[in-house]
């Protein structure tokens, strides 16, 4: 999901403290701290949620939510860049004793994530670049986008201080077979999940 910066707050009041008036305010949006900066989400269009749901089923018909792992939206990641620095994935696969490394504000150490996943919207960059750098410095292992943007699916693997040293992008019609580094064999119809993020044309 895409985000918007919101204005730095002022004084001596802790930037989580601040987003988290703002979450109470906008019920429903998604409110995240990434480099210091405190980014608001407008909630999903139905496209975003179905290509959610869509993905799902391949990570857990791939035993991917069995004892060892688990498939969940929306789950808190604690970043190391920062002393306040969050971020909500749409998706995440995450070792079963995620619970374990529980950190601050409903978040969870990096270590317990395994695959993390962002479909893009309108300020599609926060997914392609911020993230990127801030899920790289967090050792997520791998990193996929669905770009409604660009109508691209990419697979990052490898992190690297701040960068991704395998950066790969698919188009429609390619097959993409994930690391199995993940904990299962898991592959992606590029054209069959970019299809279920796609709006529907709206009725004349």
């Amino acid at each position: 999901m895409s985000a918007a910066p919101a204005e730095q707050p002022l004084g001596d009041r802790r930037l989580i403290d601040e987003a988290n008036r703002i979450m109470e305010r906008l019920p429903g949006y998604r409110v995240e701290i990434i480099g210091g900066q405190i980014l608001v989400s407008p909630p999903a269009d139905g496209a975003h949620a179905r290509a959610l749901t869509n993905l799902m089923r391949p990570f857990i018909a791939a035993g991917l939510d069995d004892m060892e792992a688990e498939v969940l939206q929306a789950i808190g990641i604690w970043l190391p860049d920062g002393r306040e620095d969050y971020a909500i994935p749409d998706l995440s696969i995450v070792d079963a004793d995620f619970e374990d490394h529980h950190t601050e504000n409903n978040c969870y150490d990096p270590v317990a994530f395994r695959l993390v996943l962002e479909v893009t919207s309108s300020n599609y960059q926060t997914d392609l670049r911020t993230k990127v750098s801030a899920y790289a410095n967090a050792k997520v292992p791998v990193y996929v986008i669905v770009d409604r943007k660009h109508n691209r699916l990419h697979v990052l693997t490898d992190p690297v201080q701040d960068k991704y040293d395998n950066y790969r992008v698919h188009a429609p019609g390619e097959v993409v077979t994930l690391p199995e580094s993940i904990g299962a064999k898991v592959t992606l119809d590029v054209e069959a999940v970019l299809a279920a993020a796609r709006r529907k044309p709206e009725a004349e």
